[in-house]
C-alpha cells in the first residue's frame, strides 16, 4: 500500500480488504497432484486432459427389450397380418457368442444387449405377442420360464426402419475425444464417465485438509450443559461446514482454552494432518487474546512453538472482521489465518479470506475462487448506514428475479440468527457512509 494509507492507532496501518485478500493468495499454492482412486477423487480437481480409450457404447445395443429381426422380415407387418418369425434364441447383456438372424428368423433380445448378425433394427416386445401366440405383450417372459433356446415363433405386429431402437457404436464418445479437460472438478457424473470408460484412477490435486481451531476459556461444546458466563462453541461448526462447502477435508478441533501454551501445542500436534490452519478467536487486543499471544512469537527461536514459521497481525479496514492474522507455521510453513471470534465477523472473514485460500488450494482457475457477485437494488425501508473508510458487508437476501437484495438483521457482529436467514452479503463500499433504498449494491451470494 502506498505511504498515504490510512493509519490505525497512530503506527500500525489499515489494510484493505483486497490487500489482505491478496497477501494470502501470494502464499498458497495449490496442492501437488497425486493418483487416486475414482471415488476418493471426488471433489478434487483434474490436471490432465482424460481422452476416450474406446466407443461408448462400445458396439451397437438395444435399447428396448424385444426382438433382434431384419427389417425386410417386417415391412408391412400389423395387427390383422402379422409377421410370423421363428425365434433362434436368445440374447442377453454381456452375451459373447451371438446366433445370426436369417430371413425369417429373429432373436430375443434385452436391453444394451449387442446387435447380433444380420439384424437391422430392434421390435419392442409390445409390439409383439411375445411368442405366446396371443395378443399384444405387455412384457418378455423370463429366461428361465422360456422354451429350451427360446425357439419357438413370435408375431409381429408393426413394421420397423432400418436401425430402430438400437444405440449405434461411439454414439456416446468415439474413442479418441476429449472426455474431460485438465480443471474440471470431479462430480458423481464425472466420476461415471471415467468408469465407463475403463478408468480406475486418475491424476488429481486432493482435496484440501482444513483444520478448524477455536479459541475461548468460555466455549461449551453442543449437547453440553452451560454453567454461568459460557456460550456454545458454534463457530468452530460453522467454519468446518463452511470449509466443506468450499471444497476441502475439514477437521474440526474442540475449543482449546485461553492458556498461549496449550493453543501452541494444540497448533503443533495439528500440523500433521493440515493443509491449512484456521483459528477463530484471540485476536484483538484483549488480555486474554491468546491466538495473538501465542503466534507472534512464533519462529523466535525458543523451541516452544512451530519453527520457521511467522504470523502478522493486521487490522483491516472492513466491518465486521477488522482484526485478522495470516502467516505459516510448521516446518512444511503451512498457512494459518486466524479469524475474530464474533460469529458473523469470522463466517464473513472465512467467505472473504479462507474460502478464496481453500479453492486456489485445490488448484482452481481464478475465475472459481471467490464467491460469484453481482449488482442489484436495494430494497429496505430505510437508508443503510455505513462507518467512514470501511469496507462493510451486511447479510441480505438476494431475489434473481427482482434483481433486489433485502437486509437481514441489523449489523452487529453476534448476530447468528440473521446469518442463518442470508443468503448473500451486500458490499457497502469505503467512500460510502450511506445507502438509499433504490441504489444499486454489489452483492456476494453465498448459496
Amino acid at each position: 500500500m502506498s505511504s498515504s494509507a490510512p493509519q490505525d492507532a497512530g503506527h500500525h496501518r489499515l489494510w484493505s480488504v483486497d490487500e489482505h485478500l491478496a497477501d494470502v493468495l501470494a502464499a498458497v499454492r495449490p496442492l501437488e497432484p497425486i493418483e487416486l482412486q475414482l471415488l476418493d477423487a471426488q471433489g478434487c480437481v483434474l490436471v490432465e486432459d482424460v481422452t476416450v480409450p474406446v466407443a461408448l457404447p462400445p458396439f451397437d445395443n438395444s435399447s428396448m427389450d424385444g426382438y433382434a429381426v431384419r427389417t425386410a422380415d417386417v415391412q408391412g407387418a400389423s395387427e390383422e397380418f402379422p409377421a410370423v418369425l421363428a425365434v433362434i434364441g436368445d440374447v442377453a447383456a454381456g452375451s459373447g457368442e451371438l446366433p445370426t438372424v436369417g430371413p425369417g428368423q429373429a432373436a430375443r433380445i434385452m436391453t444394451g444387449a449387442p446387435l447380433p448378425p444380420g439384424a437391422e433394427a430392434v421390435v419392442p416386445v409390445e409390439w409383439t405377442d411375445g411368442g405366446t401366440g396371443g395378443g399384444a405383450a405387455s412384457g418378455m417372459t423370463p429366461a428361465s420360464a422360456a422354451p429350451e433356446g427360446a425357439a419357438g415363433e413370435v408375431r409381429v405386429h408393426r413394421a420397423a426402419e432400418a436401425r430402430a431402437h438400437v444405440r449405434a457404436r461411439g454414439s456416446d464418445v468415439q474413442a479418441g475425444d476429449l472426455a474431460l479437460a485438465a480443471g474440471t472438478v470431479l462430480g458423481p457424473p464425472q466420476i461415471a464417465l471415467l468408469a465407463a470408460i475403463g478408468r480406475g484412477t486418475v491424476r488429481v490435486r486432493p482435496r484440501p485438509r482444513v483444520v478448524v481451531l477455536s479459541t475461548g476459556s468460555e466455549l461449551v461444546q453442543p449437547g453440553e450443559a452451560l454453567t454461568a458466563g459460557t456460550i456454545y462453541d458454534s463457530n468452530s461448526f460453522a467454519l468446518a461446514a463452511a470449509a466443506r462447502d468450499a471444497g476441502a477435508i475439514a477437521y474440526r478441533v474442540g475449543a482449546v482454552a485461553d492458556d498461549a501454551d496449550t493453543l501452541r501445542s494444540t497448533i503443533e500436534d495439528q500440523l500433521i494432518r493440515a493443509d491449512l490452519l484456521v483459528t477463530t478467536g484471540g485476536v484483538s487486543v484483549g488480555a486474554y487474546d491468546v491466538v495473538k499471544e501465542a503466534l507472534t512469537t512464533v519462529g523466535s527461536g525458543d523451541g516452544d512453538e512451530p519453527s520457521g514459521s511467522g504470523v502478522d497481525f493486521r487490522k483491516l479496514a472492513m466491518q465486521p472482521g477488522k482484526p485478522q492474522g495470516f502467516g505459516t507455521v510448521g516446518p512444511d510453513h503451512t498457512p494459518l489465518l486466524a479469524l475474530p471470534g464474533n460469529p458473523v465477523s469470522s463466517y464473513v472473514s472465512f467467505e472473504l479470506f479462507v474460502r478464496p485460500a481453500i479453492r486456489t488450494l485445490m488448484g482452481l482457475p481464478e475465475s472459481e475462487v471467490s464467491r460469484p457477485s453481482v449488482r442489484a437494488v436495494l430494497k429496505a425501508d430505510r437508508p443503510l448506514g455505513s462507518p467512514a473508510a470501511r469496507r462493510q458487508f451486511l447479510r441480505g437476501t438476494y431475489d434473481a428475479e427482482a434483481g433486489t437484495v433485502t437486509p437481514v438483521g441489523g449489523s452487529g457482529s453476534h448476530l447468528i440468527a440473521a446469518l442463518a436467514h442470508a443468503d448473500s452479503l451486500m458490499v457497502v463500499p469505503e467512500d460510502v457512509t450511506s445507502v438509499e433504498p433504490g441504489a444499486e449494491l454489489e452483492v456476494i451470494l453465498l448459496g
